[in-house]
């Protein structure tokens, strides 16, 4: 949710070019913080899809958040990476942005570099980007801005291929209401128990600092787990 996990999906697609899957989150945010996050989400779906070729790969996923009496928003990350050499770089182009049921959720553009690795098998991969990110004004009260992100992926199946713990960490420059920067870091590991090659039960735990957004009072570190189920195609 909200973060492509590239890595673990460039596990599958070594051997298929390409990877889907969907995933469906029960949220538990609301019921740890009733007061800072009333209006959290209660679940969310995510179709997240991987495809290589040639020149290097495509990823896209979409979250759709749903209350009990609306769906909240759909937020997506669209991505191209073009492989340089033989040693795991790329360079890397990527767009964030999404509609909510208030209007939309702030666009972005980012543009930069990747160095993704595995082991021997594929059970291990890995993903480190370091990309130049522009804010774009998106609604009333945002503004266009420069920033950085720093994000790394990872994926790791063991236990006879039972078990994965993959996730990601981003850390980048936000803006404030008042025009002051500010580091935000969002992190997302996730532990899937496969019960079957294309089904998965787990937990996802969204760790995050200045992302969370709280008018109730000044806390601004969040830990929000989920339970969630997982369909591999």
């Amino acid at each position: 949710m909200k973060k492509l996990l590239f890595s673990g999906l460039l596990a599958v697609a070594a051997l298929t070019a390409q990877a889907q899957n969907v995933q469906l989150h029960y949220d538990l945010g609301r019921n740890l913080y009733p007061d800072e996050e009333a209006g959290r989400q209660k679940v969310t779906m995510t179709l997240e899809q991987f495809k290589a070729d040639k020149w290097g790969s495509w990823f896209y996923f979409v979250d759709v958040d749903f209350s009990r009496k609306f769906v909240e928003g759909a937020y997506t990350e669209i991505s191209r990476e073009f492989n340089i050499g033989k040693k795991g770089f790329a360079a890397h182009v990527e767009y964030d942005g999404g509609l909510n049921r208030f209007g939309s959720f702030q666009q972005s553009a980012l543009l930069g570099g990747a160095w993704n690795g595995h082991n021997a098998d594929f059970s291990t991969t890995y993903s480190v980007q370091l990309m130049y990110k522009r804010f774009f004004k998106s609604y009333n009260y945002t503004n266009a801005y420069h920033s950085f992100q720093l994000t790394g992926v990872w994926s790791t199946t063991f236990a006879n291929k039972k078990c994965t713990f993959s996730g990601f960490v981003d850390l980048w420059r936000g803006e404030k209401a008042n025009g002051h920067g500010q580091l935000v870091i969002l992190a997302e590991p996730q532990f899937w128990y496969n019960a079957t090659e294309h089904f998965s039960v787990g937990t996802e735990w969204e760790i995050s600092d200045n992302f969370v957004y709280n008018t109730y009072n000044g806390k601004t570190f969040f830990v929000n787990p989920t339970l969630a189920v997982k369909w591999n195609f």
